[in-house]
């Protein structure tokens, strides 16, 4: 059982995808072209989160296709790629759906997400995150790792 507690008030999940979604890993191929692991247990949490009317935003530092795929197949307009000061963004989005902190979680495991991490009152990481992401006030680690559970479990802890 998860230790993850959020309140039932959250109306959007905002995430980093790399080291979230996936295992942190990049693949390149022989082509020179990268791709990436999903689980089919985090892409679950993504639907059974759009399903629940909750909202979904993606905030990367890398652009990736597996991020525009994933936008695609379920509708995601939240979407922002290539984005190195994450906290700009994260701020548009709050206002843009006029979310109060009690209104959405941000999940990210490492150095670009801080200010976003430290900024938002419910904040989630992972267990292989840096120690200055772990030392964060109020912040929850998930059990599972990225890439294995972990976006799922944020999932399942607000959905029940």
């Amino acid at each position: 059982m998860s230790k993850i507690k959020l309140p039932n008030s959250i109306k959007m999940v905002i995430t980093d995808f790399d080291g979230i979604m996936t295992d942190n890993c990049v693949y390149i191929n022989d082509d020179f072209s990268m791709s990436r692991k999903l689980n089919f247990k985090d892409i679950m949490g993504l639907s059974r989160l759009i399903k629940s009317s909750r909202k979904i935003a993606i905030i990367s530092g890398e652009k990736n296709s597996a991020i525009e795929i994933l936008a695609q197949k379920f509708g995601i307009t939240e979407i922002h790629q290539n984005i190195r000061i994450k906290i700009n963004v994260l701020k548009s989005i709050i206002e843009k759906y006029n979310l109060t902190q009690e209104e959405y979680v941000y999940i990210g495991d490492d150095v670009n997400d801080l200010e976003c991490l430290e900024y938002a009152k419910y904040k989630v990481s992972v267990p292989h995150s840096p120690e200055v992401i772990k030392k964060i006030k109020d912040i929850q680690i998930t059990e599972n790792y990225a890439g294995d559970g972990a976006f799922r479990e944020v999932a399942d802890c607000l959905i029940g």
